[in-house]
């Protein structure tokens, strides 16, 4: 390891180790960098002639890293990383020796992420990972989604709203926007299988799509009722334990509210997933213009998301 230089050398006397510093310190122990990094090596540039050499592989992926758990736009990762020790620290940039890589090369090695559609496979990646510590995918699902918001303005060069977003109606408010579809397991509450949609396509309609085909039991809230056929289709041992939903002229009576209450027990842990990646990632809006840009980061903050809900199992393992 490289002895630091005097700009990244803390003279502070009482300084504290902040939640940003520990959080960094935990991801770096549990994401399996050299498995990622394997994955993107074949389409990474290479050193050719004496032209500047590419940066490391695995600083980029870091700094992209950084991004989505901070809700970082490639300006801004640039600029938080001057600013943030601890962020240089994890990427490990010495503004001794270097500078940070500018905001041109970050959009670079996104884009080449997105063109080799590499998203879905690091989830994939970060699956296996998982798996092979234990963090196995059991019998039970549970199916829901979200609501990703889009810019809604047509203040913009083409003077329209995205073409592949669309509108919905939730309770009495409209959204314009994605919807992100997840089959999370019952147990561990890791995402196994990611969806994204024009925010107008019901979620029944993806419903197939989120099942591995081993269940024994689905949960889902009420926006699945009526969905045993395909349930039984996809997972043919599954049972069926959606919420009911009750109808203008034909309320539920009060043993199928509690029957209910009885399977939200289960079905409302799928909202912790959407937690991590809307509250604590902040994936709440679009920030890029097409459903392709913002799918491939979905599945990325999804495997990230795992990660950090599988920490403290991981880093017991360490």
């Amino acid at each position: 390891m490289r002895q630091q230089t005097f700009a990244e050398t803390s003279f502070e006397r009482y300084r504290k180790t902040t939640r940003r510093e520990v959080f960094l310190a935990e991801m770096d122990k549990v994401v399996p960098w050299a498995e990622l990094c394997a994955l993107i090596e074949p389409v990474y540039p290479k050193a050719e002639g004496a032209g500047r050499p590419p940066i490391g592989l695995e600083r980029m992926l870091r700094i992209y890293f950084v991004q989505q758990w901070f809700n970082l736009s490639d300006p801004a990762v640039e600029e938080a990383l001057y600013d943030s020790r601890a962020m240089r620290g994890f990427v490990g940039v010495d503004l001794g020796r270097e500078p940070v890589p500018d905001e041109t090369t970050v959009c670079k090695f996104r884009h080449l992420l997105e063109a080799h559609n590499l998203g879905t496979r690091l989830f994939a990646k970060v699956g296996e990972y998982l798996q092979a510590r234990g963090l196995k995918i059991s019998t039970g699902t549970m199916v829901d989604a979200t609501i990703i918001a889009a810019p809604s303005s047509t203040k913009n060069q083409s003077k329209e709203r995205d073409p592949e977003m669309d509108s919905t109606r939730k309770g009495n408010q409209w959204h314009f926007g994605m919807k992100a579809h997840i089959g999370a397991d019952s147990k561990t509450k890791l995402i196994h299988t990611v969806v994204a949609t024009p925010a107008n396509v019901h979620d029944s309609q993806v419903l197939g799509e989120l099942l591995h085909g081993d269940e024994t039991r689905v949960w889902g809230d009420s926006a699945y009722t009526g969905q045993r056929e395909v349930i039984r289709r996809c997972a043919s041992q599954a049972k069926d334990y959606t919420n009911q939903k009750g109808h203008r002229n034909r309320p539920l009576s009060e043993e199928q509210k509690a029957v209910n209450r009885t399977k939200s027990k289960v079905r409302a842990k799928v909202e912790h997933p959407f937690l991590v990646i809307k509250r604590i990632f902040g994936f709440a809006k679009t920030r890029y213009r097409g459903l392709d840009k913002n799918a491939h980061r979905l599945f990325v903050t999804c495997a990230l998301a795992n990660l950090f809900m599988a920490r403290r199992t991981l880093l017991r393992l360490a």
